[in-house]
């Protein structure tokens, strides 16, 4: 009986702490309205050693939101950090996405970018804030181009 119980054990499925399943939902949540709004979903997920990018997508149709190589060619890439929150009463979500988090945002595109082996395309980070009332969705903000490449990083 004792052999039954380890095993049942080492193949239970372990419960998610509530702050990791607010945030996947709140990602599935983000991709599927980005989709919606006609983007082409890419990556989720993606990491490398400097930390994780929740989201990456591929805008063909948003002019003027793309912030490396402009010209009349709208197609980017877009690395997007989703905020998921149960309240705003402190602070926007968005406002987590502070001067550190940028730059490991940063260096994980570029990253991402080296794995394409360089390629000569536009790209901007975007903040997707996903609220949750009772534990389901409320409301989801876009927050399109919301800061750029971050200093020293260059690419181009």
């Amino acid at each position: 009986m004792k052999l039954l119980t380890k095993l049942k054990a080492c193949f239970a499925v372990k419960a998610q702490p509530e702050h990791l399943r607010r945030g996947k939902l709140g990602e599935r949540a983000a991709k599927r309205y980005l989709q919606k709004q006609g983007m082409k979903f890419l990556a989720a997920n993606f990491r490398s050693e400097h930390g994780e990018i929740d989201l990456i997508f591929r805008d063909d149709g948003r002019k003027g939101f793309c912030s490396i190589f402009s010209g009349n060619e709208t197609n980017c890439l877009v690395f997007i950090e989703v905020k998921t929150r149960s309240s705003e009463v402190w602070t926007r979500p968005a406002a987590a996405v502070d001067a550190r988090k940028r730059r490991l945002l940063s260096q994980t595109a570029l990253d991402y970018l080296k794995l394409l082996k360089y390629p000569k395309v536009k790209f901007r980070f975007d903040i997707v804030e996903v609220l949750l009332v009772d534990g389901k969705v409320s409301e989801i903000r876009h927050l399109p181009n919301t800061f750029s490449l971050s200093k020293p990083y260059r690419y181009g």
